[in-house]
């Protein structure tokens, strides 16, 4: 099984709460991660105890420059910024280097896997009651 890392604590919460729900990473991860893949999202630095937050399956893995990024994008990895620069800033910080909107980025969008849907949730899942498509 795949593992999609975190390494701040300060996306556990954004993780658990559902409003983290891709991660850019810089570079062409498309041969790590793949549509439908089920990974075990988690939250640590290497060589050190990791922290099991949920298992996921990748909804969609999409290579592009980061200049190509959208406000969507941008936001599904961290609900606190929506621009460019912001992500740019971010990026630099994580992998200590310059980053320019000519780099290539992977956005993955995950899907949290519940173990135990509570019962208005799995009637959703199974279109039961009154859900409509």
């Amino acid at each position: 099984m795949r593992v999609l890392n975190f390494y701040s604590s300060v996306f556990a919460d954004q993780l658990r709460r559902g409003r983290k729900t891709a991660t850019i990473r810089l570079g062409d991860k498309s041969h790590k991660y793949r549509k439908n893949d089920c990974v075990l999202v988690t939250i640590g630095y290497q060589h050190s105890p990791r922290e099991k937050i949920f298992h996921a399956v990748i909804d969609q893995v999409e290579v592009k420059r980061l200049r190509d990024l959208s406000p969507r994008d941008i936001e599904h990895d961290n609900p606190e910024f929506r621009r460019h620069d912001e992500m740019v800033h971010f990026l630099e910080q994580i992998y200590g280097r310059k980053v320019s909107m000519e780099d290539t980025v992977t956005v993955v969008r995950f899907s949290q896997i519940i173990e135990s849907p509570a019962e208005g949730l799995r009637d959703r899942i199974h279109g039961l009651g009154g859900a409509r498509n």
